[in-house]
């Protein structure tokens, strides 16, 4: 009985955490019955249809690391559709245009992105202008931008090197062909890494007097995770292995989940959204940690611009619409306060996925775009509402 109470009383106290996990269970599950049930059953968890997953919504995570860190901080950043455009169009025409190398064409678009950040967060962090203002001009000069450098035109085709920074697999090295020997590798060694991970983090927390969640609850979880990850893993391996994006999003996932929960600069971001006055006060740099947070949004555009322009094979003057949107309701349905100072990587992952597999089961069901628009409206609005009353109790 104690052991059932320690359960309910964890669950209650992490009500949003766990809320959302919750919610993308029952959404695969939805879709997954909804569409067995159609006159023609379709598969939900088709290989196809999860690799289309990542690839479709990879740049949409990505947007929402970099704005999870903004929003944290106390701003928000509404440019980065058409930062994303603008770069995308850049990198195009260096690689088409100038014909310059694939690794350079990286490294000079993310430094755009990076100046492009820096330009914007100077005018929030050190004279205090609103970052909505700033951010919804930033939206209108590069969105003009990338019309002017497109000249209302497309740039494409791409070489493939290009092409496989979005449409690309990782070869299989082990040479076993079909199912992808290094796909499954690389899950178990991630399997193997969460539990690890999760056995750490119990000892971490008893090391500082935190009491850990109930071993029960623990377990539960680990497993169900790790079997989610298997199951993607093994369906994967199945298709063509583990794309590029994937891959990508794995490193930035983990590297920005360990920056903000492992390293003084990250927790120092939170205290700043937290309490500005205190942080200052506690002699930390909150301006220059603002300005850190878009410097960081501008180039995840920047590479969220160029994974975008990739996949579609050619830089068009409307690219980008709507992306700032989709960041902000994953940073929101995932768990981030909208006063600043709380939210985790975890959930931003958590976040998308629920906003792309909503987009991928209402478009194979026919559902009609307004439909979808509207629903995906209404999905925020819960995860906003829900977020106050827990702040109320």
């Amino acid at each position: 009985m104690a052991q059932g109470k320690g359960i309910g009383a964890h669950l209650g106290g992490h009500l949003r955490e766990n809320g959302m996990l919750v919610a993308l269970v029952a959404i695969v599950a939805f879709f997954t019955v909804m569409l067995a049930l159609q006159p023609q059953p379709v598969s939900f968890l088709q290989p196809l249809n999860i690799n289309n997953l990542f690839l479709q919504n990879g740049h949409v995570i990505i947007l929402a690391l970099g704005m999870l860190l903004v929003i944290v901080s106390g701003h928000i950043d509404l440019s980065v559709g058409s930062v994303a455009a603008f770069t995308g169009a850049c990198s195009a025409w260096m690689t088409v245009s100038l014909g310059l190398p694939f690794p350079l064409v990286i490294l000079l678009t993310l430094a755009i992105g990076g100046a492009i950040g820096a330009a914007q967060g100077y005018w929030v962090a050190y004279w205090r202008i609103p970052s909505f203002i700033v951010t919804l001009a930033g939206m209108m000069v590069f969105r003009g931008a990338t019309m002017w450098m497109l000249g209302g035109q497309n740039i494409g085709p791409f070489p493939k090197g290009f092409q496989s920074l979005s449409s690309g697999f990782i070869p299989d090295l082990t040479g076993i062909g079909r199912p992808h020997g290094l796909t499954l590798l690389l899950v178990a060694a991630g399997i193997a890494a969460i539990f690890w991970l999760g056995f750490r983090g119990r000892a971490r927390d008893r090391e500082f007097g935190i009491e850990p969640e109930p071993m029960a609850l623990f377990f539960g979880r680990q497993i169900a995770v790790a079997a989610a990850v298997g199951f993607v893993g093994w369906q994967l391996a199945s298709f063509r292995g583990l794309p590029n994006v994937l891959v990508v999003l794995a490193v930035l996932v983990v590297f920005y989940a360990f920056f903000t929960e492992n390293t003084v600069i990250g927790r120092r971001i939170y205290a700043v959204g937290g309490n500005e006055k205190a942080a200052k006060l506690s002699g930390i740099r909150s301006d220059r940690l603002v300005f850190l947070c878009f410097v960081n949004m501008g180039m995840l555009a920047a590479l969220a611009g160029m994974i975008v322009t990739a996949r579609l094979n050619s830089a068009t003057p409307k690219a980008g619409t709507g992306f700032e949107l989709d960041a902000i309701a994953a940073v929101f349905i995932g768990g981030a306060s909208m006063t600043g100072g709380s939210g985790r990587i975890v959930g931003v992952v958590v976040g998308a996925l629920i906003m792309g597999i909503m987009n991928m089961g209402m478009s194979i069901l026919g559902v009609g775009i307004d439909y979808q628009q509207m629903i995906k409206g209404l999905v925020l609005l819960a995860a906003v509402i829900f977020d106050v009353y827990n702040k109320s109790k």
